[in-house]
């Protein structure tokens, strides 16, 4: 049984990095969240489109009497600064919750497979010592609920 983790996490320092995050989430008031279809119907800003956002300021602002009067020039410079800032911020929080997010996945499925190894011992050689009881109570995560088959209604 190989192990690739070996760490804890004291309750201190989880306190210290919970706080940290209560921190960001007040540095960053303006955060917004989206429904699923609110964000499939944005038009997205990747790096190809990038230039053309750019480009488009920049024509915006030097023949401002030629643009209508519902584009905001101001708006869409603040909307490109705060994009611009915010990007280093999503790539490292990317980053750090990939890693947590592997780590933790990694700490449950090598505590799961210890717990199996565990219960098949236990289940091998416990019986005669007792462990019966126990055996039989964990054995019940492995019972597979029977589904109920659908007969098909008869059609007249």
């Amino acid at each position: 049984m190989s192990n690739l983790i070996s760490a804890s996490l004291p309750a201190a320092d989880q306190a210290d990095i919970l706080t940290a995050l209560t921190t960001i989430r007040e540095k960053l008031p303006f955060l917004l969240g989206l429904t699923p279809e609110q964000r499939r119907s944005l038009c997205r800003m990747g790096d190809k489109s990038r230039a053309f956002v750019d480009r488009a300021l920049e024509l915006a602002t030097q023949n401002a009497d030629l643009m209508p009067r519902c584009l905001d020039v101001e708006e869409m410079r603040r909307d490109l600064e705060l994009v611009e800032a915010l990007y280093p911020i999503l790539f490292s929080i990317g980053q750090l919750k990939e890693l947590i997010e592997d780590t933790y996945l990694l700490a449950g499925s090598e505590a799961y497979s210890a717990a199996r190894t565990a219960y098949n011992s236990a289940r091998a050689n416990g019986k005669t010592m007792g462990l019966s009881e126990a055996v039989d109570q964990m054995g019940r995560h492995f019972s597979r609920k029977s589904r109920k088959t659908k007969t098909p209604s008869s059609q007249a």
